[in-house]
């Protein structure tokens, strides 16, 4: 199966349920129309809540997972490396990891499956912010947070110049 443009498996296989897809962007003289999400699209679940986070460049927010929550991240601004590992028990992708790239020259929106550990780092000067329109509004005691650095996850955020 060949991957999207921005993305790489970095151990195993692509992740089950992990999906990118193409958004489209439709500038003009005024500025740019960003499509995130539309009840239409056809991998379109249910809404929970938006919101948007902003990351510093070579900051990284994650570890984290959540129980029920589908996530969808779009980045808005800037460009930003994401980590995925799978630890799902029944997964037939258990032990995989990816990481997508997300921004201008890959505006894709990214679809995260529950139980999937995922994270982001930030790749522009000064910031990079990502919208997330997830199934679920946050219930923090739904959700798990690792230590980005936690050799949990067997995940090296560095640069890697190859």
């Amino acid at each position: 199966m060949k991957l999207p443009d921005g993305v790489r498996v970095v151990k195993g296989e692509a992740i089950e349920g992990v999906k990118v897809i193409p958004l489209r962007r439709i500038p003009d003289e005024r500025g740019t129309i960003l499509h995130v999400m539309s009840s239409k699209d056809p991998h379109f679940q249910q809404f929970g809540e938006i919101y948007c986070s902003t990351v510093y460049e070579g900051v990284i927010k994650g570890w984290h997972k959540h129980r029920e929550m589908t996530l969808n991240y779009a980045c808005l601004h800037g460009r930003v490396k994401c980590a995925l590992y799978d630890d799902r028990p029944a997964s037939p992708t258990k032990g995989s990891l990816m990481e997508v790239y997300l921004g201008p020259d890959c505006y894709s929106l990214l679809v995260i499956p529950p139980e999937v550990w995922n994270g982001f780092k930030g790749m522009s000067d000064p910031m990079a912010m990502i919208a997330n329109c997830c199934t679920h509004a946050h219930d923090p005691s739904r959700s798990e947070r690792l230590d980005p650095h936690s050799s949990t996850i067997p995940y090296d955020w560095a640069r890697k110049d190859h």
